[in-house]
């Protein structure tokens, strides 16, 4: 690692003489050209300045002059001129400007551009400096002549006590610093990476290989037998439709498939199948592994813990499948849950057919009977008021009214022939008389049956309200009647509909004996729990790093 150069900053102090005071040192070497640091004193004597009379240069000023010229057409860099103002100042030279120091240091014989002359900038500052201001080396040799082309060893006086400084250089000390730092941190950092290496291993890795060790190793094999059924019903309208056989059959609605799904995943079905297969026994055994065996004598809570983890129903809404997957430690016993719990669930389908068969047939004779009731009451009543009356209301105003009509007729002949007599200028009296008679005869008759209409079309016990009873209640027995008739079609209709199956389970597919074992997926699991570890750990330090950066802020 190179490390730039330093060297100390400075100015240039231009003092402006008094009138008439000379110059006092010559233009190569002008005193009024001052570094701000400390430099050593010269040793060369001013010549005493000597009086000019205008304005002539001197043949040095117009030598330098000519060189800084040259200088300036070289196309030197800032960085080069730089380099030559502090190699000018390590040698104890004052340059007016830095191409002025390229000159200086060429007059002096010094390439200010070579590298070892770039070096020997960075001597330290305590370094023995002989008259001339230049460092002193280890064998008492100026530091321009270690500056040469050529460098050979130098002898050191015997007895002497000029050992090598044990001070660094500035160069020397920051590279020691650095590569201390660098080596701290390279320490810190393999620390920081073990202790992470051993958290990871103890909250990630050890419990990913245990984990796997135990599906690997330790888990029972599990057989699953997956099946698929449906629900179907028929739309055909039965004995009520001639086509009722052959109208085709859909899907059942998803109540129905819904139902059937939550009934096999209850605890209804497991504590049946407990009973009829030994669910309980089963997982009991002891060669299932003890993560995944129950009890021995394990509740039912536990169990249909199990259930559901053994026990997958999952219904598919567009195409109206139910899928079932059935695990167990053996293949056999497996294919005899599934097939089991495909015959609960198609009983359970039955029962709900029947049940609503059963619902409409008991409303339907409900409603025949009552309607019967209805009509037998309507027409007790009839004949009750028929018996009451003895002859019918209704003909016998209509016998007196024609009885009326006829005597009306019969009066009006005998008045019309009364009239043709009472016309003869000369009646006969006896056949007079005997008109007035019958018109006084038909007269009377006809008050009598006004009379006998008048009292049986009024009153509470009337003709005429007998007759309206009668009307009212004959009118009863035909509505009873039409009611009757629609209870006994319901009926029909009802008992038609229970004598036929409304809904079907159809297996789609079987239940099989698997002869691999499906679980535990070894590799799958190892891998799921290897990452559910990693982002347990991931947000533990994630929550601790962000705790630690608020209380710390």
């Amino acid at each position: 690692m190179t490390t730039k150069p330093k060297a100390r900053k400075f100015r240039i102090k231009r003092n402006t003489p008094a009138a008439g005071t000379p110059p006092a040192a010559t233009p190569s070497t002008p005193q009024s050209a001052v570094p701000a640091g400390p430099r050593p004193v010269e040793t060369a004597q001013q010549t005493p300045p000597t009086p000019r009379s205008g304005e002539v240069a001197s043949p040095q000023e117009v030598a330098g002059a000519l060189d800084i010229d040259a200088i300036r057409r070289e196309g030197l860099t800032g960085r080069q001129l730089r380099m030559a103002r502090r190699v000018a100042q390590k040698h104890g030279l004052a340059p007016t400007s830095d191409f002025d120091a390229v000159r200086l240091l060429r007059q002096k014989g010094i390439d200010p551009f070579q590298r070892a002359n770039m070096l020997e900038l960075v001597v330290p500052q305590d370094a023995p400096q002989d008259a001339e201001g230049q460092p002193v080396t280890g064998g008492g040799m100026p530091t321009k002549q270690a500056l040469g082309r050529v460098q050979l060893p130098q002898t050191v006086p015997a007895g002497g006590t000029n050992l090598p400084s044990t001070a660094l250089s500035p160069a020397d000390r920051r590279q020691r610093e650095i590569g201390d730092i660098q080596r701290d941190i390279a320490r810190r950092r393999r620390k920081k990476m073990g202790l992470l290496m051993i958290r990871l291993a103890f909250f990630v890795f050890l419990p990913s290989f245990m984990a796997g060790y135990y599906f690997y190793k330790v888990a029972t094999p599990m057989y699953a037998t997956n099946s698929q059924f449906l629900i179907i019903q028929n739309e055909g309208g039965g004995g009520a439709s001639p086509f009722g056989g052959l109208l085709p059959t859909q899907f059942a609605n998803s109540a129905d498939s819904i139902a059937t799904q939550a009934y096999l995943q209850s605890k209804d079905a497991m504590l049946r199948l407990d009973q009829d297969a030994g669910f309980k026994k089963h997982f009991a055994n002891g060669d299932i592994d003890a993560i995944q065996r129950l009890d021995s004598e394990p509740t039912n809570e536990d169990a249909y813990k199990t259930y559901k983890k053994n026990v997958k129903i999952g219904y598919d809404p567009t195409e109206g499948v139910i899928r079932m997957e059935v695990i167990a430690s053996n293949p056999e016993v497996s294919a005899d849950f599934s097939e089991r719990l495909i015959n609960y669930a198609e009983e359970r389908v039955n029962d709900l057919s029947s049940q609503k068969r059963n619902d409409g047939m008991r409303d339907a004779l409900a409603g025949f009977e009552q309607a019967q009731a209805k009509r037998r009451e309507v027409q007790e009543m009839l004949i009750q008021l028929q018996v009451e009356n003895g002859v019918d209301p209704q003909a016998e105003i209509v016998a007196i009214r024609t009885q009326i009509t006829t005597y009306e007729s019969l009066l009006i002949e005998k008045e019309l022939e009364l009239a043709a007599l009472l016309d003869n200028t000369r009646p006969n009296r006896a056949k007079v008389d005997g008109a007035q008679g019958d018109v006084r005869r038909l007269n009377d008759q006809l008050d009598k049956l006004r009379d006998k209409l008048n009292s049986a079309t009024q009153g509470d016990d009337s003709l005429a309200q007998k007759a309206v009873e009668l009307q009212l209640a004959q009118a009863d027995l035909a509505a009873a009647d039409l009611v009757l008739q629609a209870a006994q079609t319901a009926m029909d209709q009802a008992r038609t509909e229970a004598s036929r199956q409304v809904r079907y389970l159809t297996v789609a597919v079987r239940p099989v004996p698997p002869d691999e074992p499906t679980y535990p997926r070894k590799f799958e699991n190892t891998v799921l729990a290897f990452l559910i570890f990693a982002g347990i750990y991931l947000m533990l330090s994630l929550t601790a790093s962000i705790l630690r950066e608020q209380v710390t802020s």
